[in-house]
């Protein structure tokens, strides 16, 4: 046993209790699981509004137009193409398309068919009705009249799209994504476990016990959301994280606890002695992981706090079954874990298991611990280097896949029928008379700029009370050009106090105004949760292992991972490089949530083996290793454990690199270069370089006790090579 462990006894009283209960424990999870799951059946989940999505100033302005009446119902356009069009045959099937529609419950209004400026393309604009609740109503029956028209014109091409077909077609494409992903990831998580392990129940119950962890937090998350409303790819989430952490978690004790038996002790011993190594670092790394997942919780939001409530949440349920259920699972089974054996695999696991690859890795570290450091750094900062110059956007067009049929229409829409760009709306509420004389003259100063374009037709709409009104304007340029930020500020600067200040209330609001909001808030919040991040978690490893340079040395790391990570996405998917290979044309910037969210499961998970592999370096320490000694040796026995922990993850984020959407590859390909860095190049170099170098200072102020009258020379580190 360890000598003077100490860390608390939660997981060993937890064990010890599982232990000496099996059947209790085994049968009290699974009647959470199951209870969990049936609250998935029992309670409707509530899912995130528009409303919840609105930020800022332009949310402010989206509000006070709802509650105007002035918010316009959705519109769906349908395009009428072809090769040589004949005026004659677009116009049949145009009037074919409106008296289809024109008979839907569905449908408020359609307009007459519209011809672009070549008469080559005909365009017809349908006004959808709104449902019961004021939401706008379903598009399918207007998509199978579209079908129709189109089976009934053969030589056209006749093609349906809006806002609603696009988050459909969106809806479709990231169900599919993530349909594949998980369908891969779970055979390529068990694959790994078994060349882990070499056996088919030691590597299954990892698995299991994940998948378990998944399905008990999806369950639970129905409840909850009736509290913090569920994004749409909150299940996704929980399935990558739930995954990753409980694989992992299992992982970390079932190989101690096979370590121990191989040393001779019986199973119970062998499973309280990983539950007061591997269990504490579990405990440890999992709180780590709900740390970094709450530092979402600063920026707010719908999209993230329901993602870091969901997080959260699965990481809890996998941090508690790997030291409750686990344990039971391990003492009933006993040595049966290790059977039926896989011959091959059985070999090349008890290979991986001697750490001799870490060893080759480790000698020159050992000997050169200032030239590794050096050497490391140089390649991580020219990883993290782009980073600098990284550049985030709120998607658009550009970064959907052209695979949906919903933006290949859009595109050609916006090609044949060109825009004047983004718009800005100015709403104002007050005196009607102030509110349309104001607005009429903030039209003129616009008018007379260059980065404003007056729109067709009336650009102020007024409230049924005329307390409320509306001017829309065009900012002529693209959307993610700097001209569109600035045209912003000009308007809630300058140009509406000067025409509006004597109204009772307006706001800027418009998708110009609201992407402005969603970048602002990111570019402010980015900085304070990666400081938060990176101060919650040195002030948990400080109290964890006692010592103030461990905990400086782990939030240095973890920034060089992050900087890994972003660098990583700006050169891929801002830049462009290997855009072919990955299937995707770049933007040129980044999805503006993905750095956030990127950071904090990348900091979460690499606390993972970081924990296990400091936990064992200290219990080496404490039991009369010198620090030199006790690095080699704990980075060379845990090297195994970490790069199948490593490889998991690596595996999972790699299969959402070749997904179709543009979010989904450059969140798998910045985690999967971040944790594969981290796992090799920073803990396997940096890490032992930098406390080979510290020595003893590394455990200030409370170094770890050793036993009276043991010691252990240096000279014995010459075993490592």
């Amino acid at each position: 046993m360890p000598a003077r462990n100490p860390i608390p006894g939660v997981a060993i009283r937890a064990a010890r209790w599982s232990a000496t209960h099996p059947a209790k424990a085994i049968a009290s999870w699974l009647a959470m699981v199951a209870f969990a799951v049936g609250l998935a059946f029992a309670v409707p989940t509530q899912t995130t509004q528009d409303a919840d999505y609105r930020v800022g100033e332009s949310g402010r302005a989206a509000e006070m137009v709802e509650d105007a009446g002035l918010d316009e119902p959705a519109t769906e356009v349908v395009l009428i193409t072809a090769d040589d069009l004949d005026a004659q045959a677009g116009l049949a099937a145009a009037d074919d398309v409106r008296m289809a529609m024109a008979g839907l419950n569905e449908v408020e209004a359609v307009a007459e068919p519209q011809w672009n400026e070549d008469r080559t393309t005909l365009l017809v604009a349908v006004q959808l009705a709104r449902d019961q609740d004021g939401e706008s109503a379903d598009v399918g029956p207007l998509r199978a009249v579209t079908r129709g028209v189109a089976e009934d014109h053969p030589g056209l091409d006749i093609a349906q799209t809006g806002d609603a077909s696009l988050q459909e077609g969106i809806g479709e494409v990231i169900s599919d994504d993530l349909r594949t992903a998980e369908g891969i990831s779970i055979p390529v998580t068990l694959v790994l476990m078994l060349v882990a392990f070499g056996a088919l129940i030691a590597a299954g119950i990892p698995v299991l016990l994940a998948l378990c962890s998944v399905a008990a937090t999806i369950g639970i998350t129905a409840p909850l959301s009736h509290l913090i409303h569920a994004e749409d790819t909150v299940s996704s989430m929980i399935v990558l994280i739930g995954m990753a952490v409980g694989v992992d978690y299992s992982l970390f004790y079932l190989k101690r606890e096979r370590e121990e038996r191989a040393k001779g002790h019986s199973t119970r011993d062998a499973v309280q002695i990983a539950a007061q190594t591997s269990g504490h670092s579990i405990i440890v790394s999992g709180g780590a992981v709900i740390a970094s997942m709450a530092g979402l919780f600063i920026i707010g939001g719908a999209t993230f706090n329901s993602l870091a409530a969901s997080s959260i949440l699965v990481v809890a349920i996998a941090v508690l079954g790997s030291i409750t259920v686990l344990p039971a699972l391990l003492v009933t089974l006993g040595r049966w874990v290790d059977r039926p054996r896989v011959p091959l695999l059985w070999r090349l696991n008890a290979r991986l298991g001697q750490g001799g690859i870490s060893r080759r890795v480790l000698a020159p570290v050992v000997r050169r611990p200032v030239a590794a450091l050096v050497a490391s750094g140089l390649v991580v900062c020219a990883l993290a280097a782009p980073a600098f110059g990284l550049k985030m956007h709120v998607s658009g067009l550009d970064t959907l896949p052209d695979s949906i049929p919903a933006v290949r229409t859009m595109l050609a829409v916006q090609d044949e029928f060109p825009g004047e760009g983004p718009v800005a709306e100015v709403v104002a509420t007050g005196d009607p008379e102030e509110v349309r004389a104001g607005l009429a003259a903030l039209e003129r100063a616009a008018a007379g700029r260059p980065d404003f374009a007056v729109v067709d037709g009336d650009s102020i709409r007024t409230s049924p009370d005329g307390r409320t009104a509306i001017l829309t304007l065009a900012i002529p340029f693209e959307e993610t050009a700097d001209e569109v930020r600035d045209a912003v500020h000009t308007l809630r600067e300058d140009l509406v106090p000067a025409h509006l200040d004597g109204v009772d209330e307006h706001a800027v609001g418009g998708l110009a105004a609201s992407d402005e909001d969603t970048l602002n808030r990111m570019e402010t919040y980015l900085p304070i949760v990666v400081g938060a991040v990176l101060l919650l978690t040195t002030v948990m490893m400080g109290i964890s292992f006692r010592s103030v340079p461990i905990a400086l040395v782990s939030t240095a790391l973890n920034l060089a991972s992050v900087g890994v990570a972003f660098g990583v996405m700006a050169l891929v998917f801002q830049r462009g490089v290997g855009e072919s290979l990955l299937g995707f044309e770049s933007s040129g910037y980044v999805v503006e949530w993905l750095p956030m969210l990127v950071m904090v499961i990348l900091v979460g998970l690499s606390m993972d083996y970081h924990v296990f592999v400091l936990g064992r370096v200290r219990e080496l320490v404490a039991s009369g290793l010198p620090t030199r000694l006790a690095v080699a040796r704990g980075i060379s026995d845990t090297a195994g454990v970490v790069t199948s922990a490593a490889a998991v993850m690596v595996s999972v984020f790699s299969i959402f690199a070749v997904l179709s959407l543009i979010e989904m590859k450059t969140m798998g390909v910045g985690l999967a270069v971040a944790i594969l860095v981290d796992a090799t190049l920073i803990r396997l170099v940096a890490l032992p370089a930098i406390l080979i170098l510290l020595g003893e200072r590394a455990w200030w102020p409370n170094r770890p006790d050793r036993p009276v009258g043991e010691v252990i020379e240096e000279r014995a580190v010459v075993a490592v090579g």
